[in-house]
């Protein structure tokens, strides 16, 4: 089972300095699992302090000859910037590309990028494969709940089967609701794998 973890700061207690502190480490355990993708997602911070936290990953990344790779969520310039392994996007028709994304790589002198891409429905899914996207994200799978109360229902495993058909032969990341409990039904219902927040962080 492939493994996708996304980064949350806001999960941490203390100040800010000290919840960056606390994701970098949180990175470091990933890297050591060798957990597939991490997504650096913090949208609110400043470019400086983005690359900062990018660069401390990547770092650790190759202090532990991990295979684990670093996408910055958005952020093209600060992924290439930092030598990260790409970029997460979202599917909307207005933004960036893969290919777009894999050119600025390119002029830079930098490997191909990773692209992964946020898709909420078929159509989206269908975009994402055409505009060779290397991984999807699909979400949510299931309801999403903050202290028992539902945030956003969820698609349901029918509709995540539907999602990997459409996908074909691009590794669909199951996204929403994913518990250890919940796993193994996404990766039965054709998932290549599983993301998530919550599912990855220790608070």
């Amino acid at each position: 089972m492939l493994r996708y973890a996304i980064t949350s700061r806001g999960l941490y207690s203390g100040d800010e300095l000290e919840r960056q502190a606390a994701l970098v480490r949180e990175a470091a355990r990933w890297a050591h699992e060798g957990v597939d993708f991490i997504q650096l997602r913090e949208k609110d911070l400043p470019d400086e302090i983005l690359a900062t936290l990018a660069r401390q990953i990547l770092g650790t990344i190759t202090r532990k000859s991990s295979p684990s790779k670093l996408l910055i969520n958005s952020r093209p310039d600060v992924a290439i910037s930092t030598g990260a392994h790409g970029v997460h996007l979202t599917a909307g028709p207005d933004q960036l590309t893969p290919n777009q994304v894999r050119s600025l790589y390119a002029s830079a002198g930098l490997p191909r990028p990773v692209i992964s891409v946020s898709c909420h429905t078929l159509d989206d899914v269908q975009r994402s494969r055409e505009n060779q996207t290397d991984v999807i994200l699909l979400a949510p799978v299931f309801e999403k709940t903050i202290c028992d109360k539902i945030i956003s229902p969820g698609r349901g495993l029918d509709y995540l089967r539907a999602a990997c058909l459409a996908a074909a032969s691009v590794p669909l990341y199951a996204l929403g609701g994913i518990t250890l409990e919940n796993a193994n039904s996404c990766v039965a219902a054709g998932a290549a794998g599983i993301a998530g927040i919550r599912l990855f962080h220790r608070s």
